[in-house]
């Protein structure tokens, strides 16, 4: 029963818990068993709160008993990236500069999840501060992808697609900077979305670049990104930069799935030379599909997004570089004294510590975003990304105005193995080339899986964008395409992953 339970999809545990055929506290506790079975191996979790859900699940189950009426996912539930601050269960944004920390406050994202009733089973792994493409760069140690454990989940949320890809919850919380829901969901099977930027709250979300975090959904199917999606959105006042909008239909989208007449644009930028030749294959399988359900391809002309890549990593490194200034060792987090120094003044023991809390990979863009923002270099790098930027939106809406969607692939590659990328910055940073562009101009995109590569039976996803504040569209390309590729495989692309115990793992 329990194995059963874990490999349900969030909306079919939803349906059983209000037929009351299985309790939340059933639920509950055979993800928790499947945690303890197998997470040795993935390293998705960085703290697990069983208590916590537990408690939860027991209030949904004795509220339902009582006749209450309750939200659609009450009962169900749900891991949340170690980035999104949490009441009561530390927040470590994979950094020892706030290991132990404990928040006195959740993220509007999490008192959400709370109010639907969805018990948080715990934090997800994550490269520090959200810096990375492979959760390499957690100061906790690696998440393991599922399908292959010598190989990357992707990032920098690796930990909420791992515990998606590998039945630990049916639902996660992710965050994407610059691709870090969608690239991870590509590599694992799963299913990812970036929301509008403001269309999800960002109060209590630990920034790393302000105008570039978005909060979205992680799940093994569009239907179940649509119903967190539709928990997780909607107007914040305590967010300067949400929008006051109604949410997008997304649940109605993603349960119609027909794009029979809708023009999809083919970006001519986003493919070709340096994408795997079984990625590119899937792709076009995906698009073909498409079309066979009605829908119109054109090829759309981009020009500017082969900029963006250079933006993007000015833009974010100075943003960061302002951001992570708060982490001074005088309020909370990691202190350390430097040695040899008897009575140390503030700023040397703000030295020692950010020493010894930061990792590589967040140094080295503190670095190069404080150098970007200094006097003399401002206008000639930090400036010019900036325009940039703008280029890349108006391409947006240039093609927006010839077609409902833009596709590309998500990823360039399938999930490399650990340590192929690590010393060198830049091959790392080439897997976001194709997510980048969504967050430079703030519209919504979704991955989902394509199928596998010919070269090494390992996912590969198809991304889909969608004009700002018109989410719903990539829930109905999506639920059309999902629904295609299901036909062709016998059920989700996910069912067809490694199938992971405690004693027989793949590459452990």
């Amino acid at each position: 029963m329990n194995s059963d339970l874990t490999r349900a999809t969030a909306a079919e545990l939803a349906d059983a818990l209000a037929n009351r055929t299985v309790s939340s506290v059933e639920v509950t506790q055979a993800h928790l068993d499947r945690i303890a079975a197998v997470d040795g191996q993935v390293h998705a979790y960085l703290h697990v709160d069983a208590e916590g859900a537990l408690q939860a699940a027991r209030s949904v189950d004795e509220r339902r008993a009582a006749g209450e009426a309750l939200p659609r996912l009450a009962g169900v539930p749900i891991a949340v990236k170690d980035v999104l601050t949490t009441r009561g269960i530390p927040t470590t944004c994979g950094s020892r500069t706030l290991e132990g920390w404990v928040p006195p406050y959740d993220a509007t994202v999490v008192t959400r999840l709370r109010a639907e009733g969805m018990p948080i089973l715990g934090k997800t792994n994550m490269d520090e501060f959200a810096m990375g493409s492979s959760t390499e760069h957690s100061a906790y140690g690696p998440t393991r992808n599922p399908w292959d454990l010598e190989r990357i989940p992707g990032g920098s949320g690796g930990g909420s697609s791992a515990v998606v890809a590998s039945f630990q919850a049916p639902l996660a919380i992710g965050t994407d900077t610059g691709g870090s829901i969608r690239q991870p969901a590509a590599v694992t099977g799963t299913v990812g979305t970036k929301p509008t930027y403001g269309g999800v709250s960002r109060y209590g979300l630990v920034a790393l670049a302000s105008s570039l975090d978005q909060a979205g959904p992680c799940a093994r199917s569009v239907l179940d990104t649509a119903l967190l999606h539709a928990v997780m959105a909607g107007h914040d006042p305590m967010d300067s930069t949400s929008i006051e909008a109604p949410v997008p239909p997304v649940v109605e989208a993603a349960r119609n799935g027909d794009v029979s007449g809708m023009k999809i644009g083919v970006v001519r930028e986003l493919g070709g030379e340096g994408y795997q030749a079984g990625v590119r294959a899937r792709f076009d399988e995906a698009v073909k599909l498409l079309v066979d359900r009605g829908a119109e391809v054109v090829e759309v002309s981009c020009p500017n997004f082969d900029y963006a890549l250079a933006a993007y990593y000015l833009i974010l490194p100075s943003e960061a570089s302002s951001n992570l200034a708060k982490f001074d060792a005088m309020r909370y987090g990691l202190r350390v004294s430097p040695d040899g120094i008897g009575d140390p003044s503030a700023e040397q023991v703000m030295a020692a510590s950010r020493d010894a809390g930061f990792g590589d990979e967040v140094k080295r863009r503190i670095i190069l975003g404080t150098y970007a923002l200094s006097s003399g270099y401002y206008d000639a790098y930090y400036g010019s990304a900036q325009k940039v930027r703008t280029l890349i939106a108006q391409d947006f809406e240039r093609a927006f105005s010839q077609v409902d969607v833009l596709v590309s692939p998500t990823a360039p590659t399938t999930a490399f193995r650990f340590g192929d990328k690590l010393d060198d910055p830049m091959a790392m940073y080439l897997n976001d080339i194709a997510t980048i562009p969504a967050n430079l101009a703030g519209v919504p995109g979704m991955s989902l899986p394509a199928g596998l590569a010919d070269e090494d039976g390992l996912p590969a996803g198809i991304q889909i964008l969608a004009p700002a504040m018109r989410d719903e569209r990539l829930y109905t390309v999506g639920a059309a395409l999902e629904q295609a590729l299901a036909e062709r495989w016998g059920g989700l692309l996910i069912d067809r992953a490694p199938q992971l115990d405690a004693t027989t793992v793949k590459g452990a």
